[in-house]
């Protein structure tokens, strides 16, 4: 599979920040992506910074304007395009939901984030409601995906539960970056444990990870912090965990890469995690945390 991953800066200029993701699919697809995956909330800036009910304007429904604008483009260039989208599933019920456009144009399905982060400079909770369609496969032409999207990428059990469904490939669009107040120390082991974590899951489920994010300072419009100085990094990583690509901390990169996914085939058959697991004994997984009295 060859995937294309569109690593961008995004500005306060919605239209521009959307007539740019256009052009990269294009030039994506000349190169010829099949699959080309965008970053976390990829029509706007990162608006999660503050808290302010006009945000929910920048909400669309799915499908919506965006699908069928991402629609004609997979449509146009034979592509499976996976976007991320800020829904507006119900007035006040929205959601951060990554959509799955298949070549044709229409929406093979979509995954509706189910970890939401509240964090200083990521109030996201404020924002979303958290996802109710599960971790499941979306089903494409190129095969099936697991598409989640950023805090999902820091758990485990996300990702098995995408794998045992059958997933050949995860996905996860993102929006990460420093805070300032670290030291530039800190700022390198959270980038580094970001990578380390998500090539876990790779090696644990002996399937590709793609993990596609943006780069670039966003102010933060309160003026309270220095904004985000979100680190790049978009990665294609193989079935035991190799990196076949990193991108830039810093530039925005667009960049093709062809994927044997096969090969987790064979790595499953050298090692055979999913058969050794002991699922009989993993009913704890289920509660909050274990006491030990």
């Amino acid at each position: 599979m060859k995937i294309g991953i569109l690593q961008q800066h995004n500005t306060t200029d919605r239209a521009d920040n959307i007539k740019r993701l256009a052009e990269g699919i294009d030039d994506l697809a000349k190169r010829g992506a099949q699959l080309i995956v965008l970053q976390e909330l990829h029509n706007s800036v990162y608006f999660c910074q503050t808290e302010s009910v006009d945000n929910f304007d920048l909400a669309e429904p799915i499908p919506g304007p965006s699908t069928g604008l991402f629609g004609e483009l997979a449509k146009q260039f034979k592509v499976v395009i996976v976007t991320s989208l800020f829904e507006k599933r119900a007035a006040g019920i929205y959601h951060n939901t990554a959509v799955v456009i298949e070549k044709d144009g229409s929406i093979a399905g979509k995954y509706r984030k189910m970890h939401i982060p509240d964090d200083p400079a990521y109030y996201e909770k404020f924002y979303f409601t958290p996802g109710d369609l599960g971790f499941h496969p979306i089903n494409t032409s190129l095969g099936k995906l697991g598409v989640m999207v950023c805090w999902d990428q820091w758990y485990p059990e996300a990702a098995r539960l995408m794998a045992l469904q059958g997933a050949e490939i995860l996905i996860y669009p993102t929006a990460i970056g420093y805070d300032s107040h670290d030291s530039k120390d800190e700022q390198q082991r959270q980038r580094e444990a970001w990578t380390t974590v998500q090539r876990g899951h790779a090696v644990a489920n002996g399937i590709p990870v793609v993990a596609v994010n943006r780069v670039g300072l966003e102010p933060d419009p309160s003026g309270q912090t220095k904004g985000i100085q979100f680190w790049g990094s978009s990665f294609i990583a193989g079935p035991q965990g190799e990196l076949f690509y990193q991108a830039s901390e810093k530039e925005e990169e667009s960049i093709v890469l062809n994927v044997d996914l096969a090969h987790s085939e064979e790595v499953r058959r050298w090692w055979p995690f999913l058969r050794d697991r002991r699922i009989d004994q993993y009913g704890d997984l289920t509660k909050r945390f274990i006491d030990q009295d």
